[in-house]
């Protein structure tokens, strides 16, 4: 066993790859990644952050639907013609993130906003769930 060997953890990403083109030549879903992300909530709405490095406004894709919210991005970056990786920590495969909730978003003012591989989603409470202050006559 090389030196390299065992200083590089040895990850199946030939095997992910391998299953993956099997799975979509038989018509199934591909592989895919779930991001490191994080849900904060205040009174007005829910705050995500989703980390997804090498994706760019192009290969991001955000869909609302009911009870629902779904995030795909695929990275931008080609590998370069004739280079050869000797260790790389992360695979080629498109983000997926999907998040479900008890239709208590307003989907209609969601706001997105992606800068440098991090996207920051706003997903503003529907407005049954809003706190209220009632009048006592």
């Amino acid at each position: 066993m090389s030196i390299l060997n065992q200083i590089v953890p040895r990850l199946s990403r030939s095997l992910a790859r391998r299953e993956n083109s099997e799975a979509q030549s038989a018509g199934e879903q591909e592989f895919t990644l779930k991001p490191a992300y994080e849900v904060t909530e205040n009174k007005e709405a829910w705050g995500l952050t989703a980390h997804l490095p090498g994706v760019t406004k192009d290969g991001l894709e955000i869909t609302a639907e009911e009870g629902r919210v779904s995030i795909r991005g695929r990275r931008a970056w080609q590998k370069p013609e004739g280079w050869t990786a000797v260790y790389r920590e992360s695979v080629d495969a498109p983000y997926e993130l999907v998040l479900e909730h008890d239709n208590t978003v307003d989907a209609d003012k969601i706001h997105a906003e992606l800068k440098d591989g991090v996207l920051r989603v706003s997903l503003p409470k529907a407005e049954a769930l809003k706190p209220r202050k009632i009048a006592v006559n």
